[in-house]
């Protein structure tokens, strides 16, 4: 966080102490700006239509539509018209969303400050604060803008917001200003940011970044980048255009082929009609639209609320997860987790001096953890406080005399090694608690040492420096969340790589990954400072082989997750804080825990788990692996059945003989297709480890390779062996009654049956719905060509016994067999992670 500082945006140094007059403050609001961290956002609402406009997949629908209202399909017209709301809806929402998480970022910032104008101290609103400008800054308040702290004492910051890490930050003021021409860098110890608060102490900020420029701008700044379209949407995408442009092809060819055989312009305008309404792939769109919306409802169910539906698809496609530590490993809060006293009856009384040596009240969260210890553990906190030597960076130890019925006494405590020589010891002890410090700091504890005197005389205005007694040590932690070990494992079972990218000391962030199981117990960590030398040297994919990165700055936790996403990782971030909402961003999938996070961060995230457990995540993400598979599978039903219901409108015309399927067959088979896609495949959620198929990944090209060659034979013999069979059943039956109704009506009993059990052996029919809809497309189909009054207005005729037998089996044996050979042992292979 080293930044460089030069002269020329405050006074120089004979002019350090002073603040600016009202005439600077004027000219440098006009050259610096407003202190904003985004220029207002002018043309929002066109901006948001123009943005949502832009999907081809709402033009397609759009196009779709209109061509089956112009050739008197109104059903179909409507059908397409009301899937397409809920993509204009979603497409809306989501960028609506990342421009709103900016504004919920700027609103986090503080409102006013303090600052010394015209050699006065005045309050101003935030916005008015410019570079060069002397805040003053009080406990509890929340810092205008970036800069250099010139004065104050015992300063720490609350900097959870910008950093994630619960621990306060100790400050220091710099010794000096750079003079005129002079560059200096400066460390954020030396500096306040905007978006932090003051813990304790007083801090005199000279500002010398604001608005875009301050940290806190940065990352809002890059959390407006561009939302991307899905792997899948894009291979739903090329799929459909595709298929359009084929539909095109073919009926520009068979209407040319019907004139050419003297057919009339009337045969061959129907024919090619029939043709694009059979060939025009409208299912895919509104299949893919409702198993996102079945996605979102399932994924609420495991306490993960879905804020952009197409994070349903990308969740369970998930491969790598960069996640936080504090707050979502751990529970961003600090509890005592060990107390040693020297002697192992003086628990209480060290419990006791601790708390008597914290300050109430103070928003500390270490002394709030020491308080509460002290309490929980019944510990004896009476005693009036008669002076306060308090905690510095210099000092390091926290001094309090104290009145109580056993006199007055000086309880201290601080880092061990500014304690430890302050007591009397032998060797031989000083070694022993030394150790265990080591050993404690080593699992990545927080150890304060406790110590205690009696104070003569009374009264005593000096802070007594030695001749204490060490009570002994407390161990602070960020205690890691329930669920977590396990949920670590399961995903390591299951080939997904856990990376946990924090701002936290190396030590203390490699201790809590071997303690959830990270690397098998044997974690690797990369600084953040080290991680560009990282990457050039092992490239994306050594990320794979790393389970730590430690002292990591937004910026970088943000290069992590694009370094994942270049090296083909289908990439995962969790986070709670306002530095997490860049990556969150740009992650294939964000998370958010929605009992900690900050507003940014909910806003941004794709997901928000409910129950703040990184358990859930894993639940989410067998829950969306299923969800893929079951939209893979209504595809390749889609793809099986079309490809001959497509291929039989085009190639028995073009044989010369008359039309297989008229609009009304069209229609038929549309309302079998439809349920059967939208209903057959929703198999029920799935408990369970993450064992289950791994969805594939994007090829280079963004695009989702949606099947495997096996699972394409599969879909090409369906298709094949379903045309012969219809093809041949038609021209049997042609040739022999030359009657086209009966023709007809075989054909149709063949596409029917086959239908039914490409749905039955793809679904395994697990579900009711399943049963019933699959059940009932066939026996109605049926029931429709053998009933004489209801055959004739469909210009069909009842089939014999023998011809409607035959028509049923080879249905059932030409899309059978295909699946029943994909299945056999074997030969069955996932695709690899």
């Amino acid at each position: 966080m080293n930044r460089v500082v030069r002269t020329g945006r405050y006074p120089s140094e004979d002019r350090e102490t002073e603040g600016l007059s009202s005439a600077e403050a004027r000219e440098r609001q006009v050259r610096f700006g407003p202190n904003d961290i985004l220029e207002p956002d002018r043309g929002h609402l066109a901006a948001l239509v123009r943005d949502t406009a832009a999907d081809p997949m709402i033009w397609f629908l759009a196009g779709t539509a209109i061509l089956y209202a112009a050739l008197g399909m109104a059903a179909e017209a409507v059908t397409l018209v009301v899937a397409a709301v809920p993509l204009i809806f979603m497409d809306f929402y989501l960028h609506r969303r990342t421009r709103a998480s900016a504004a919920g970022l700027a609103g986090l910032l503080a409102a006013s400050a303090t600052v010394v104008r015209d050699g006065k101290s005045k309050v101003i609103p935030a916005r008015d604060v410019v570079p060069g400008d002397l805040a003053l800054v009080a406990v509890g308040e929340g810092f205008p803008a970036d800069g250099i702290l010139v004065g104050g004492e015992g300063i720490q910051t609350d900097e959870a917001s910008l950093t994630g890490e619960a621990h306060p930050v100790t400050k220091h003021p710099v010794p000096r200003l750079p003079r005129d021409g002079e560059e200096i860098a400066v460390i954020d110890t030396d500096c306040g940011f905007a978006g932090t608060r003051l813990l304790t102490g007083r801090a005199i900020l000279r500002v010398v970044w604001t608005g875009g420029e301050t940290l806190y701008g940065e990352i809002v700044r890059s959390a407006r980048v561009a939302v991307g379209r899905t792997p899948l949407q894009k291979a739903v995408g090329r799929l459909v255009t595709a298929a359009v442009w084929a539909a095109v092809v073919l009926c520009a060819a068979l209407a040319a082929v019907r004139l050419a055989q003297g057919q009339g312009w009337v045969d061959a305008l129907l024919s090619a009609v029939t043709l694009a309404i059979a060939a025009l792939p409208e299912e895919f769109p509104v299949v893919f639209t409702m198993f996102l919306g079945v996605g979102v409802y399932r994924l609420s169910r495991r306490q993960a609320l879905v804020r952009r539906a197409v994070s349903v698809e990308n969740i369970g496609r998930v491969t790598s997860i960069c996640s936080d530590k504090t707050g979502t490993i751990t529970e961003g809060r600090l509890v005592v987790r060990h107390v040693e006293p020297v002697i192992p009856e003086d628990e209480a009384r060290l419990l006791a001096m601790a708390a008597i040596a914290s300050r109430r009240g103070a928003g500390d969260p270490l002394d709030e953890a020491v308080i509460a210890a002290a309490l929980a553990g019944g510990a004896d906190l009476e005693g009036s406080i008669v002076a306060t030597f308090p905690f510095t960076e210099n000092r390091r130890r926290e001094t309090v005399l104290a009145r109580t019925p056993a006199g007055l006494i000086a309880a201290m405590k601080g880092s061990p090694e500014i304690v430890l020589p302050r007591c009397a010891l032998t060797t031989t002890a000083r070694d022993a608690i030394e150790g265990r410090v080591a050993t404690l700091a080593a699992e990545g504890h927080k150890v304060i040492a406790v110590a205690m005197r009696a104070v003569t005389p009374d009264p005593v205005a000096a802070e007594p420096e030695d001749g204490y007694t060490c009570l002994g040590l407390l161990a602070v932690e960020d205690p890691v969340r329930e669920g977590v070990r396990e949920a670590v494992a399961e995903c390591h079972a299951a080939g997904i790589h856990t990376l946990m990218v924090t701002g936290d000391h190396p030590d203390t962030a490699i201790a809590v990954a071997r303690d959830i199981g990270l690397g098998s117990g044997a974690p690797v960590a990369v600084r953040g400072d080290d991680l560009d030398d990282f990457l050039r040297r092992d490239g994306a994919a050594g990320l794979r082989r790393i389970q730590v990165v430690a002292r990591a700055l937004p910026a970088q936790k943000l290069r992590i997750v694009q370094a994942l996403k270049e090296a083909g990782e289908v990439v995962a971030v969790t986070g709670d804080g306002v530095n997490d909402v860049p990556a969150l961003q740009a992650a294939d999938v964000g998370i958010a825990m929605g009992g900690r996070s900050t507003r940014s961060a909910r806003d941004i995230a794709a997901i928000v788990l409910l129950d703040d457990n990184f358990r859930s995540i894993v639940g989410a993400i067998g829950e969306g692996r299923q969800l893929f598979e079951n939209l893979r599978r209504s595809f390749l039903y889609l793809l099986a059945i079309h490809i001959p219901f497509v291929l039989t409108a085009t190639i028995v015309p073009l044989i010369g003989a008359p039309l297989l399927y008229l609009p009304i067959h069209i229609v038929w088979i549309e309302m079998i297709i439809h349920p059967g896609a939208l209903l057959v495949f929703q198999d029920p959620p799935q408990a369970g480890p993450l064992g289950r198929r791994v969805p594939p990944r994007a090829a280079p090209g963004g695009a989702v390779r949606f099947f495997s060659r096996r699972e394409w034979a599969v879909i090409l013999g369906s298709g094949s062996l379903i045309t012969l069979a219809v093809i041949l059943a038609f021209a049997r039956e042609l040739a022999s009654n030359e009657t086209v109704g009966t023709a007809r009506a075989a054909a149709m009993a063949v596409l029917v049956t086959a239908s039914g059990t490409l749905t039955a052996g793809l679904s395994r029919l697990r579900t009711r719905a399943a049963r019933v809809v699959t059940g009932l497309s066939v026996v109605v189909s049926l029931v429709l060509i053998q009933t004489a009054w209801t055959a004739v207005p469909l210009h069909l005729s009842p089939l014999p016994s023998v011809t409607l037998a035959t028509a049923i089996f080879a249905g059932v044996v030409a899309a059978g067999l295909p699946i029943l050979f994909e299945r056999l042992p074997g030969l069955t292979a996932p695709p690899r992670p």
